[in-house]
């Protein structure tokens, strides 16, 4: 039996392999009828589903496509979730960095047109923060989908920022607004769970505008997958976004220890305290808007970086398992 060669799905040469261990890849949804093989010694390179020898392989394997809506969404849910879920997060990391190195352009394009839009949409007055909870989500979920476009070397650019608006509206605003309703109510019964749940539901934005699931299939797909890699999925967050995190951190000190040293002059009068505060509105203003400007410019930067690197993440655990 002839030999062949494989392109992963990182877009890496691999092999020559048998033909055992080619069925053995496509039972274990680490190839597809998409990726491209070659019989070793040969010169063309052809999509795995064109070799007959493959074909009831591949017939009985639901593939897990790169791009686009599976054609059969249970199924394919079935698949994921039958697999060890591997975040690997050296691996995340370096993309975080080269993606953005190889697409500064674009990247600091898309990140900072996005990052305006929500801008504008939290500060907008009386009805910014509903708009914000409404459309943050379809926003959000345009520029992953346009980051993974180019992270797959299709065609994507600032416009496709967009496409969440086109291609799945209603469930990209329902997936981002019932998420951030939950983990905000979350946080007011108790810090874990918001914790938990704003990582577990890290990937539901980009399964409904990749793979244009229903939203809440998406958000419970995002949930249990990322369950069983909980912690290195928190790691990547935390460190991707870690400026944002320590200026937040740094919001509350300095709030905190502004609001305790109006106590202290009061010798901690509840009353008198009430009564003081009226004079220091305008300073509590003041310094929560320059402290929300600095947290949002962290926020900004940090994404040049974090898009890739989370991208790479959506891959590992729901893209086609690699060679």
């Amino acid at each position: 039996m002839p030999n062949y060669k494989v392109i992963g799905g990182d877009q890496q040469q691999y092999g020559p392999i048998t033909t055992g261990e080619l069925h053995q890849w496509i039972a274990e949804g680490r190839l597809n009828g998409q990726s491209q093989a070659q019989i070793e010694g040969g010169a063309e390179w052809k999509p795995l589903a064109t070799f007959a020898e493959f074909a009831s392989a591949l017939g009985s394997h639901v593939a897990l496509p790169a791009t686009g809506a599976p054609p059969h969404p249970a199924e394919w849910t079935n698949q994921i979730l039958a697999r060890d879920p591997e975040l690997r997060l050296g691996e995340c990391l370096r993309t975080g960095a080269s993606f953005f190195a190889s697409n500064a352009g674009f990247v600091v394009a898309a990140v900072f047109v996005s990052w305006l839009i929500k801008v504008v949409m939290t500060f907008t007055p009386f009805i910014g923060g509903i708009v914000h909870l409404l459309l943050g989500g379809v926003v959000t979920g345009g520029l992953y989908l346009a980051c993974l476009r180019r992270m797959r070397g299709e065609p994507a650019g600032v416009g496709s920022l967009f496409d969440g608006f086109k291609l799945c509206f209603v469930q990209l605003m329902l997936a981002g607004a019932i998420s951030n309703l939950l983990t905000q109510l979350s946080f007011l019964l108790c810090l874990l769970p918001w914790v938990y749940l704003s990582v577990a539901w890290a990937f539901a934005l980009p399964l409904v505008a990749d793979k244009r699931l229903e939203f809440w299939s998406a958000m419970e797909l995002s949930r249990k997958v990322v369950t069983r890699v909980w912690f290195p999925m928190f790691l990547l967050l935390v460190i991707v976004f870690l400026p944002f995190i320590a200026v937040q951190i740094l919001t509350g000190i300095k709030l905190g220890g502004f609001i305790l040293g109006t106590l202290r002059e009061v010798d901690f009068d509840a009353v008198r305290w009430a009564n003081s505060m009226r004079q220091h509105v305008g300073e509590i203003v003041k310094m929560s808007l320059v402290w929300a400007f600095v947290g949002q410019a962290a926020l900004l930067v940090c994404q040049f970086f974090a898009v890739g690197a989370i991208m790479r993440g959506y891959e590992n655990l729901f893209g086609p398992r690699r060679p």
